[in-house]
């Protein structure tokens, strides 16, 4: 069983459009019941905070493995990352744990791809902007993935002057190709942007968009959960969720406040974008995050470890 930390998954991830090609798959795949991923029990271990076990298997692909998250809001302030935890991917004919891998550098791997598989597929006709509100993690990941599907306008969104500048500076390095654009306004970032990724902390209160302020036929992918984008929005548009009988667990807990169900799972709507077209108007895919997306991607980076011989052995206790 190897052993891999965030270093050596950031070395050994594939690159950004093979991520979103492995998360359109699995999100098609969990959509049609081919892939088993329920929903992930949590517990609260400080309020506003949360961890989630979240189990999946592809029998057909022969995968099987769990992420173990925790997101703790108040982390920035000690210097710490708001999420953090831990992925298994074991053999699905076994069951024999194949490898342990530090969870940071996937989670923020696969929520990109998510949100690019969206973007791809259904991003509306008329151009605009991809809005990101949030100068985070979240924020460089998707930058990635944008610059290799094409989208180079961009604008950020950040209340501190200082994060501007570090995203505005990590963007000229890493990301060159993408003209970036920073604000200190939310409205001015997401007004005529086609596309609005929303990407502040989970819970953070007054940063709900205002719908009258979001394109009519905007394509808005929250990060958030409910943060930023209220039930009022996700009336006015057409409602995915990657998995919906996981969101309507999640509904039922009231963590989204008096959020509709989805119409729609994330997957449905990409293979319909794929045969057909873009469904018109505004379409918001809530995302929460599913076992099955971290667990393609981890095992892509899994097998290019057992071909690479890169990885550690697990650390034992002295005897």
């Amino acid at each position: 069983m190897l052993h891999l930390t965030d270093d050596d998954v950031r070395s050994l991830l594939p690159p950004p459009l093979e991520c979103v090609d492995l998360v359109a798959e699995a999100l098609v795949a969990l959509a049609e019941g081919r892939a088993e991923a329920p929903p992930k029990p949590a517990v609260h271990p400080l309020p506003g905070s949360f961890a989630n076990a979240m189990p999946a298997a592809w029998p057909e692909r022969g995968l099987l493995g769990c992420k173990w998250i925790s997101i703790f809001p108040d982390n920035p302030a000690r210097g710490l990352p708001t999420a953090s935890g831990l992925m298994v991917v074991n053999d699905g004919q076994t069951g024999a744990p194949r490898a342990v891998l530090a969870a940071g550098e996937l989670t923020a791997a696969r929520t990109a791809a998510v949100s690019g598989a969206c973007v791809r597929a259904l991003a509306p006709e008329a151009t605009g902007p991809v809005a990101i509100t949030g100068a985070g993690v979240q924020a460089r990941s998707h930058l990635r993935v944008l610059e290799a599907l094409g989208c180079h306008d961009v604008v950020v969104y950040a209340r501190r002057e200082q994060a501007r500048h570090d995203i505005a500076a990590w963007a000229a390095g890493h990301t060159p190709a993408v003209r970036l654009r920073t604000t200190a306004e939310p409205v001015e970032a997401v007004q005529e942007a086609a596309v609005v990724i929303t990407a502040l902390s989970i819970g953070v209160e007054g940063a709900t968009l205002d719908p009258a302020r979001v394109r009519e036929d905007a394509l808005v992918l929250p990060l958030d959960y409910a943060s930023s984008v209220g039930p009022d929005l996700a009336r006015e548009a057409l409602l995915a969720a990657d998995d919906v009988t996981a969101f309507e667990a999640i509904r039922a807990q009231r963590t989204l406040g008096d959020y509709p169900s989805p119409s729609a799972w994330t997957g449905q709507v990409l293979q319909s974008a794929v045969t057909g077209a873009r469904p018109p108007g505004r379409v918001v895919c809530q995302n929460l995050g599913n076992g099955l997306s971290d667990l393609v991607v981890a095992d892509a980076v899994v097998r290019r470890a057992e071909q690479s011989g890169v990885g550690h052995p697990p650390v034992t206790a002295a005897t």
